[in-house]
């Protein structure tokens, strides 16, 4: 009997591996990642966003794999997902902080995800194209928490006792990370690349513990990109082993973002620079954002050679880029000030929501809005602001 007990207690103190306290750590971290790139690569760039096609066996593998890491059901995660982008910040939104508050999201975006899980008309309406093969309606929707509960059974014989906590941090790395992290961090705190319609934002440039989902703005920017980064100091993990998986045949990219191409400089703005300032209107909107962020230096710099207080040209150089529902209301009479004693800022942004309405306009023709293209960039290269006319002639040179 004796022997039995020093058996059990042997096993629940080193499990089948005998790993060490160091190589449990890393074997947790190691698992916890693999289900993150199951996160971002299979039910979100998959599933969710059609970005990319994965060969059976990578796709089941992560189905597989999804249920025994988290129980998650494919149909109810790109439903949700899909939701969250239709409805984005409006009440109808699952999980965004700005509608449910930022400690909410944080602290229990799982369950914001539980409780839409339960709308059947989410279900319905963006649950399409999601797997419903036999396995699907027989395992992993049906017992969907078995999963979970043959990974507690894993990790216990292979590592002992200390096995349950491997698996309590497998079971909280998804909700932490995604539901909490990456639903409410980045819709709340972070850089933006692009001035896109909701307030996703990036949370870092790196995209490595999260599995690229850290560059969130850039995501929302163009959601059915395969590839998360845009810039050449970003770095997207996920896209790392989508490219990996590729050349291996387990892959199959269908989309990346667009890149704005430049060539011969039109004699006026036509038709066809027309379409790329459309097709391409976030890039065009960034790069119009860096001049402005760099006319406000300019001007501080004018400031501070007459000893003036920039505070206020400070103040512009953060915010007035932004559009103006993005803008906090106590900077507000700032940038008003600014734009009143700087008439190069003032005229920079009225000419930036001409432009910006040459493709929010529903009821201009074609014809029509190339006239107004037309029109703009003449404005623009007889405004006597460099920046402008420098801006105007790169934009003749656009190509879609």
């Amino acid at each position: 009997m004796s022997d039995l007990w020093f058996g059990v207690v042997q096993f629940l103190s080193d499990g089948l591996t005998g790993a060490s306290w160091w190589q449990i750590i890393l074997a947790t971290l190691a698992l916890t990642h693999v289900t993150i790139a199951g996160v971002t690569i299979y039910l979100h760039r998959h599933q969710a966003h059609r970005s990319l096609d994965l060969h059976p066996i990578a796709s089941h593998f992560f189905r597989f794999w999804m249920w025994l890491t988290t129980g998650q059901v494919t149909k109810e995660w790109a439903a949700i997902h899909r939701k969250h982008h239709a409805k984005c910040e409006q009440a109808e939104d699952p999980h965004s902080p700005h509608v449910h508050g930022i400690k909410t999201v944080l602290l229990t975006g799982a369950e914001l995800y539980r409780k839409e899980s339960k709308n059947l008309e989410t279900m319905a309406r963006y649950g399409h194209g999601t797997p419903n093969d036999w396995i699907e309606r027989n395992l992993y929707t049906r017992f969907s928490w078995q999963g979970v509960g043959l990974m507690m059974i894993i990790d216990v014989a292979l590592f002992g006792a200390a096995g349950l906590t491997v698996w309590a941090v497998q079971m909280a790395w998804i909700p932490i990370t995604a539901a909490g992290i990456i639903n409410g961090a980045a819709h709340y705190w972070g850089y933006r690349n692009f001035e896109a319609a909701d307030a996703s934002t990036n949370i870092s440039p790196w995209g490595i513990l999260i599995g690229g989902e850290e560059l969130h703005n850039n995501h929302h920017t163009y959601p059915t990109s395969a590839k998360l980064s845009v810039k050449p100091y970003e770095f997207d993990i996920g896209w790392m082993y989508i490219r990996m998986m590729e050349m291996v045949g387990l892959a199959t990219v269908k989309k990346t973002p667009p890149k704005l191409a430049f060539g011969d400089v039109r004699p006026v703005a036509d038709e066809k620079t027309l379409e790329a300032l459309i097709a391409h209107r976030y890039e065009v909107m960034a790069g119009y954002a860096r001049e402005m962020r760099a006319a406000c230096k300019r001007e501080m710099d004018v400031l501070q050679a007459c000893s003036a207080d920039v505070r206020v040209m400070a103040t512009a150089r953060r915010w007035l880029h932004r559009d103006d529902e993005k803008v906090p209301a106590s900077v507000k009479p700032q940038l008003a000030q600014a734009r009143a004693e700087h008439p190069v800022l003032d005229k920079m942004v009225t000419m930036r929501e001409e432009l910006r309405a040459l493709w929010s306009s529903s009821h201009a023709t074609r014809e029509q809005l190339a006239v107004d293209l037309q029109a703009w960039c003449r404005r623009a290269e007889e405004s006597g602001i460099a920046a402008l006319r420098d801006f105007s002639i790169q934009l003749r040179s656009a190509r879609a």
